[in-house]
């Protein structure tokens, strides 16, 4: 238990619980009090090397130091995050962030023309950068550049090959949560639809989590196989859901095919959630009408950030021999595609959308 569990409690940011705990009169005595009580209600106990490194951080804003990070990633292209909305949340997460912590970022493209390893070395040595941020690769079997092996390294995701500090969505813990939900709304056979592109990106976490789950909550029931795609198809689909006939589906893919999947079932005229519920996982919900998970990436980009300057601090540098996983539960949308329970979860905004 900790500041993150009081925050999720009370209902406010992390910042916030940080204030009071500490008794700032940045915020009312009527917050700090009520800090306070749920602090001891699930016996709180603040660690004392985060906290002595929160202040060495804040004597460092103080002195008005500013260090830098650097951005990397094995993409492609200069900045990933400006082509892809998920990155791109991921990214002002962390520049907010880092300006908060007294860091600013430099991103620095690896596969520039003209830049070998040792150069960028060379360049960010220049530079003063001693920590890196990495968004990965497309390639899931990437193996992380080892001439950079001597900065402190956070990446965000699994597709980085080795022993690197991590913040990933704790993709077990979302799918049987979902699967938890649909439980309780009354749902007796779901059936899951996974991209085989986002479960090799999980480390197979998905699956692992359908068949753990089906077998506490089902182990005398018949567990429908699961599908597996790379796009939409239509005709494997329709197949599928005839032969197993679950009455929600789990459909895990990317942002892209899960509104494709919308459209489809629209074309089909397959009542949801009536006739079949769905609840989606995937990188971001806004304008599918379904329910579902949706990766929390203000915590994804916040976390790595803070990971990093405690590994900084702590003069972590080169190749952990145990690194550090912090894994990031994504968010519950409650949209128009699930059976109303009795005690719905209201959306964000207090109206579900319409499928």
């Amino acid at each position: 238990m900790g500041v993150r569990e009081i925050a999720r409690i009370a209902g406010l940011s992390g910042a916030a619980v940080s204030l009071a705990l500490r008794d700032s009169p940045k915020v009312s005595e009527a917050t700090r009090q009520r800090v306070r009580k749920i602090a001891r209600q699930i016996d709180y106990r603040p660690n004392a090397r985060f906290a002595e490194l929160m202040a060495q951080i804040r004597a460092a804003r103080a002195g008005r130091i500013e260090g830098c990070f650097g951005v990397i990633s094995l993409y492609d292209q200069p900045r990933p995050w400006e082509r892809s909305p998920h990155l791109s949340a991921i990214y002002q997460s962390m520049q907010q962030r880092a300006r908060e912590l007294g860091y600013r970022l430099e991103p620095v493209w690896l596969a520039a023309p003209g830049m070998t390893r040792r150069r960028i070395c060379s360049v960010l040595d220049a530079r003063g950068i001693e920590g890196l941020l990495s968004f990965g690769s497309p390639n899931l079997h990437e193996e992380f550049p080892s001439e950079l092996d001597h900065y402190a390294v956070v990446t965000v995701g699994l597709s980085i090959k080795g022993r690197i500090h991590r913040v990933t969505s704790h993709f077990f813990g979302d799918t049987i949560a979902t699967l938890e939900r649909l439980s309780g709304l009354g749902y007796r056979n779901p059936g899951l639809v996974l991209g085989n592109y986002e479960e090799a990106r999980s480390g197979g976490a998905h699956t692992g989590a359908y068949f753990a789950w089906r077998q506490r909550s089902r182990p005398r029931g018949r567990t429908i196989p699961i599908l597996r795609l790379d796009g939409l198809d239509e005709g494997r689909f329709r197949a599928w859901r005839k032969r197993q006939q679950p009455d929600v589906i789990v459909f895990i893919h990317t942002s892209d095919v899960v509104q494709e999947f919308a459209s489809f079932l629209r074309r089909e005229d397959v009542d949801v959630p009536g006739e079949l519920g769905v609840a989606a996982l995937t990188h971001l919900l806004d304008g599918t009408g379904f329910s579902g998970m949706q990766q929390n990436q203000p915590l994804l980009g916040a976390w790595a950030v803070e990971l990093l300057v405690s590994r900084v601090m702590h003069r972590d540098f080169g190749i952990p021999a145990t690194p550090h996983i912090e894994l990031v539960e994504s968010r519950w949308i409650d949209g128009a595609s699930l059976r109303r329970g009795e005690s719905p979860v209201p959306a964000a905004d207090g109206v579900p959308p319409t499928f």
